[in-house]
C-alpha cells in the first residue's frame, strides 16, 4: 500500500470516528454517522479495506458512547466489516441499487439477529426498527456525498 493509499485510509478511519460523535437518540440506544465514511471509501479502495475501515469506525464510536455492550462490540465491528465488505463488492461490481437495499438490510436487520440468541428476542426487536433508520440515514447521507466526493477526486487527480 502506498503512503498516499495509507493516510487516505486514515483519513477515512478519522471521519468515521468524528461520524460515531455524531450520535442519534433512537430507541434503546443512540445511533451514529460512523459507517457512512466507509461507505464511501469503496470509491477508493477494495472491499477487504472498505470493510477494515467500517470495523474501525465502529470501534472508535463504541468508545466514545462508553461500550454499552461491553465485548459485543468486537462481533459488531465484524458485522460492520462484512456489511461494508458486500456494500463495495456489488458497487464494483456496477450494482448501483442493490448495495443500497444489502447494506440497509444487512446494518439494519441481518446484523442484529445473533442478539436475538446471545441477549435476547427483546433486545433484537427493540434495537432493529433503531438500526434500519440508522443505517438509512447513514447510506442516504453517503448516496448525497457519493457524488461531490468524486468529482473532488477527479479533480484532484487532474490536478497532480
Amino acid at each position: 500500500m502506498t503512503t498516499r493509499k495509507l493516510a487516505l485510509a486514515a483519513l477515512f478511519i478519522s471521519l468515521s470516528a468524528i461520524g460515531g460523535m455524531i450520535k442519534i437518540p433512537l430507541g434503546i440506544a443512540s445511533i451514529a454517522l460512523d459507517a457512512m465514511p466507509a461507505l464511501l471509501a469503496v470509491l477508493f479502495f477494495t472491499a477487504p479495506l472498505a470493510g477494515t475501515i467500517a470495523a474501525f469506525g465502529h470501534l472508535l464510536s463504541a468508545s466514545f458512547g462508553g461500550l454499552p455492550l461491553g465485548p459485543f462490540h468486537l462481533l459488531i465491528a465484524v458485522e460492520m466489516w462484512a456489511v461494508v465488505w458486500l456494500f463495495a463488492k456489488l458497487h464494483h461490481a456496477g450494482k448501483r441499487w442493490l448495495k443500497w437495499a444489502a447494506f440497509i438490510i444487512g446494518n439494519g436487520v441481518l446484523a442484529a439477529v445473533p442478539f436475538y440468541f446471545l441477549l435476547s428476542p427483546a433486545f433484537f426487536y427493540a434495537s432493529v426498527p433503531a438500526l434500519l433508520i440508522a443505517a438509512s440515514i447513514n447510506a442516504a447521507v453517503a448516496a448525497l456525498l457519493m457524488p461531490y466526493v468524486l468529482k473532488i477526486s477527479e479533480g484532484s487527480r487532474n490536478a497532480s
